[in-house]
């Protein structure tokens, strides 16, 4: 079996388990974190899916949820949204201040337009983020996020990638994670403690 075979085997694997649901999705998108506090000294320069320029200081003056994905996610990232709109509904008023933003790890594909119809069926509240390689980089490793681009057999391609959602306080910094598909009560009780903090 030739080094070509292995890796067309590997990478097949890869993408049959992203597919799936359970401890296969869990395990591909669960990898360990680099906790970072604040911004780990990181600046980058985006823009929101309106094509507004956005920074590092748009965690600022709110509490947020910050979550990296994209939008040809098959099931994470549907999951992490669909979830996210659970959140803000529960919360109501308590939960005013609170912010999401939507970071996509796949900017080829995610224009603002793109970015700005797959967050909208969430929440007005929720703010897509995207821009050059060069600056998504530099956000994701300011997060100590993962990403890789994992290719498919018909040519196309799908993203692997962290899938923690990140918990900031009003000033940006770092105060936890919520865990791809968490018991609701404990996220709930997470983001309360959040708002508390904030």
């Amino acid at each position: 079996m030739n080094l070509k075979t292995i890796r067309r085997i590997l990478w097949g694997l890869v993408a049959v388990a992203m597919l799936g649901v359970g401890a296969g999705a869990f395990w591909l998108t669960n990898r360990p974190v680099v906790e970072a506090s604040g911004f780990g000294g990181g600046t980058y320069a985006l823009v929101d899916q309106r094509g507004a320029p956005v920074d590092q200081t748009m965690f600022q003056g709110h509490p947020s949820a910050l979550f990296f994905g994209f939008t040809h996610c098959p099931e994470v990232c549907p999951t992490t949204m669909a979830e996210m709109s659970a959140w803000f509904e529960q919360l109501g008023d308590e939960g005013k201040d609170l912010q999401a933003y939507f970071v996509t790890i796949d900017p080829e594909r995610d224009t603002p337009a793109i970015l700005g119809d797959y967050v909208s069926w969430v929440s007005d509240r929720i703010t897509g983020v995207t821009g050059t390689p060069e600056e998504i980089a530099k956000i994701a490793k300011a997060w100590g996020v993962y990403y890789a681009k994992v290719p498919l057999e018909d040519g196309d391609y799908t993203m692997d990638h962290t899938a923690s959602v990140f918990l900031l306080d009003d000033k940006g910094q770092f105060q936890g994670t919520i865990a791809y598909r968490e018991d609701g009560a404990v996220a709930l009780q997470k983001l309360r403690n959040l708002l508390a903090k904030s």
